[in-house]
């Protein structure tokens, strides 16, 4: 099992990796995917959230349907699904067809990260589980290293329903992977006993410090190219290499925030949330400048993905029991999904309102505030239960 560890985290990875890419990569081709359909961009943004909300949605439910069932065959029948949704977006002929396709391609992403997530743990010990994860994750963050900056390419040279046609593949490359290398297990037991995790109001307040504190990052993210095209002033062929230094950030944050989660949880996200509520209102006034605005996306990569892995394992160990860890860990999926809707939707409406493109980072900075809040009460809650006292939080 344990030289089979990597290959498997592997495995894992290159799946978070389709998913990833396929999540983030529309926000370098928003201007032309909103050219095609004839909307404007932050009518092209709900691609975006409705990609997140459908995470938000079908992550619980396909995780509630499948708990019972074996990983390994669930993860590819998964995967499936992503290939088909992206399938989908590639010959879609309008706009409402367009969204159908990101929703379904987002269905399966809330399970397969949240099994994803629980067989990672699975594969290593105890005191290793957010480095685990955070190997699973760093699909994600190869993603925005390479994979985003090479999807926006593509599909500024070919245009972006190739970029869709590509990540098809990807999915049906990362289903032969997991096919490969995920060990065979048992199915675990059902889901019924698992939905009283959210009896605790700890897993509630880590749900929500989750969602607030990703949402920060997506209220600007989601709006990243006409942000440093229009505001910073880099010309649209800049993009990829701008995408390339926020998805370096993203793997520099990732592992920085594994290893210490591993060592002090709730003081690695503490620290990180206030470095990145910094940085959300410097971009503000940085993105005015082509330099300065570069080096602030990139710290905000660095910033965001620190909290990354010890949200994660916060919300997993939120739970009481492993019983509860699968669905606990698919409402974390849904928990960052929610909030890259809503600061998807909140910095569109700074737009729409006459804001500007530059006033996101502050809806950003304004989220993480209530994410540091929900930190304070979480830790606040935790010692209490530990001390033997009981809070209930409404």
């Amino acid at each position: 099992m344990v030289s089979r560890s990597p290959l498997a985290l592997g495995a894992l990875a290159a799946g978070t990796f389709a998913l990833g890419m396929t999540e983030f990569v529309i926000t370098g081709l928003l201007p032309e995917i909103a050219a095609e359909f004839s909307v404007s961009i932050p009518t092209a943004g709900l691609l975006i959230s409705g990609y997140a909300l459908s995470v938000v949605i079908g992550g619980p439910v396909l995780t509630a349907v499948v708990a019972g069932r074996r990983r390994k065959p669930v993860l590819i029948a998964l995967l499936g699904l992503f290939v088909v949704g992206n399938l989908m977006s590639a010959v879609a002929s309008g706009f409402g067809l367009m969204m159908a396709g990101r929703v379904v391609a987002a269905l399966c992403h809330g399970s397969f990260i949240g099994i994803a997530t629980i067989v990672a743990g699975d594969l290593v010990r105890p005191d290793r589980r957010s480095s685990a994860i955070a190997a699973m994750l760093s699909g994600i963050t190869i993603a925005n290293v390479a994979g985003v900056p090479l999807g926006t390419f593509l599909g500024q040279q070919l245009g972006w329903r190739a970029t869709f046609w590509a990540m098809a593949l990807l999915g049906l490359a990362a289903a032969l992977a997991v096919a490969a290398f995920i060990p065979a297990r048992e199915a675990p037991s059902g889901a019924r006993p698992q939905w009283a995790a959210f009896r605790d109001s700890r897993v509630w307040l880590a749900l929500g410090m989750t969602a607030l504190a990703f949402g920060a990052v997506y209220a600007p993210f989601t709006y990243v190219a006409p942000l440093m095209t229009e505001v910073a002033g880099f010309g649209s062929g800049a993009m990829p290499w701008l995408l390339v230094l926020f998805g370096f950030g993203l793997v520099l944050g990732n592992v920085i925030g594994a290893r210490a989660a591993d060592h002090r949880l709730m003081t690695t996200i503490v620290v990180a949330s206030v470095a990145m509520l910094v940085v959300l209102v410097l971009f503000a006034f940085t993105s005015h400048a082509r330099g300065p605005a570069a080096v602030t996306l990139f710290a905000l990569g660095v910033v965001s993905y620190a909290t990354v892995p010890g949200l994660t394992t916060r919300v997993i160990t939120a739970a009481d029991s492993d019983a509860q860890n699968l669905i606990v860990s698919s409402a974390a999926v849904s928990a960052f999904n929610l909030g890259n809707a809503a600061g998807a939707f909140l910095g569109g409406r700074a737009i729409a309102a006459g804001w500007g493109y530059d006033a996101t980072p502050l809806v950003g900075a304004a989220m993480e505030v209530g994410a540091l809040v929900l930190a304070g009460v979480l830790v606040l809650t935790t010692r209490m239960r530990q001390t033997g006292r009981s809070v209930e939080v409404t």
